[in-house]
């Protein structure tokens, strides 16, 4: 994945906006999660102040890639679109500070740094809004999976064997 790295606190004070398109296969946390590395994410950083003056940065992911059903384990496709707000302190004390001001548990309170791979927050962001355990709604074709589960033999059913 290319590293796009960042001012953290220079982006958000001067308000940068960046945004871009990344192929899944790029996103080496991500592919690994998925069923397959096709698919691409579309994404947006956009660098701001909040209302108490605290560094903000806005993050917005889009796309679709491919998940295992953990039903039936045939892939489908799953659509992201989420978005997020990240508070930025120069330091764990100065975050957990603005974590307490905001008291906020909508807006996540992130160290950050003058040199940011933007692209590690878009992945974090896509990775966050897989489901945990993905499914389809109702499963396209169960009947493989049914034969599996009559096929399965009891193992009462060897018991009752030795009985005889």
């Amino acid at each position: 994945m290319t590293t796009q790295l960042i001012d953290a606190f220079e982006f958000c004070r001067t308000g940068g906006t960046r945004e871009g398109v990344t192929p899944v296969a790029q996103m080496e946390r991500l592919v690994r999660d998925c069923a397959s590395s096709d698919g691409e994410i579309a994404w947006k950083a956009e660098g701001g102040t909040s209302r108490q003056g605290f560094p903000q940065m806005r993050l917005a992911v889009t796309g679709t890639v491919q998940l295992a059903c953990q039903r039936c384990l045939a892939p489908f496709a799953y659509e992201i679109d989420s978005s997020t707000v990240l508070m930025l302190g120069e330091d764990d004390a100065k975050a957990d500070e603005i974590e307490e001001v905001i008291d906020d548990e909508t807006i996540d309170v992130i160290v950050g740094t003058r040199s940011m791979n933007l692209m590690d927050l878009i992945e974090d962001e896509a990775l966050l809004a897989l489901p945990q355990a993905p499914k389809h709604d109702v499963c396209p074709d169960t009947a493989l999976l049914d034969t599996v589960r009559s096929e399965k033999k009891s193992p009462f059913d060897v018991l009752k064997a030795l009985k005889k």
